[in-house]
């Protein structure tokens, strides 16, 4: 197993967790089918790379916890404060 497998598949757990779990969308079958492309080909680019392919790889983990993926749909790192900011208030 290549070093940004479990950084690629955690992307795609967050991705999905956020939208399905926290704000009851309907599950995207998209993210799934792309994770593992996306982990097939971050393994190939590790061979010619490696260091640049790590780099990527946390590059895109960071994006997708503090951008949001669908206008509509807040993003990890909003939906945390949300559920913090509710806990605080009781």
């Amino acid at each position: 197993m290549s070093k940004t497998t479990g950084v690629v598949l955690a992307t795609g757990a967050v991705t999905v967790v956020n939208g399905t779990v926290f704000h009851d969308e309907p599950m995207d079958w998209r993210i799934p089918i792309a994770t593992g492309l996306a982990a097939i080909g971050f393994s190939l680019f590790e061979r010619v790379w490696p260091k640049g392919s790590i780099i990527l790889a946390w590059t895109a983990f960071a994006t997708v916890l503090l951008t949001r993926t669908k206008s509509d749909v807040p993003g990890p790192v909003e939906s945390a404060l949300d559920w913090w900011e509710k806990g605080s208030k009781k």
